[in-house]
């Protein structure tokens, strides 16, 4: 059974930066695709990033390029998605999720397997 845990969550001032992690029970991340997605309240869950461990493809929402970057620890078997200059609007529940090979970044929001989720609140 496929278990992710995120932390590294919490409140941060605008402009503040977060590093999150996302652990994995009983596998490792290199076989499969992975992505962070956030939900807002009231909103729809939206995928922030995604990295293709198949092809080494990458992606990210237009408002956080530039600010926040994916990586994929191999020796640690961990996930990060690094958040900086963090914004009011950033703020949201964020998930790990992953999926098998054939399953592509745009396939993972309903293919893929959820993590519990970490609050990121950005707030003066």
């Amino acid at each position: 059974q496929v278990q992710l845990v995120e932390s590294g969550g919490g409140m941060v001032q605008p402009g503040g930066s977060l590093r999150l992690s996302c652990a994995a029970t009983y596998f490792k991340f290199t076989y499969y695709h992975i992505a962070w997605f956030r939900r807002a309240p009231g909103k729809e869950a939206e995928q922030v990033s995604c990295i293709q461990n198949s092809d080494g493809f990458t992606s990210y929402l237009d408002d956080v390029k530039g600010r926040f970057t994916i990586s994929h620890d191999e020796r640690r078997n961990l996930v990060y998605l690094q958040m900086n200059n963090l914004k009011p609007e950033d703020t949201a529940e964020y998930y790990c999720v992953i999926a098998p090979f054939r399953w592509k970044c745009d396939e993972l929001g309903s293919k893929g397997s959820w993590g519990q989720g970490t609050q990121v609140t950005v707030s003066s």
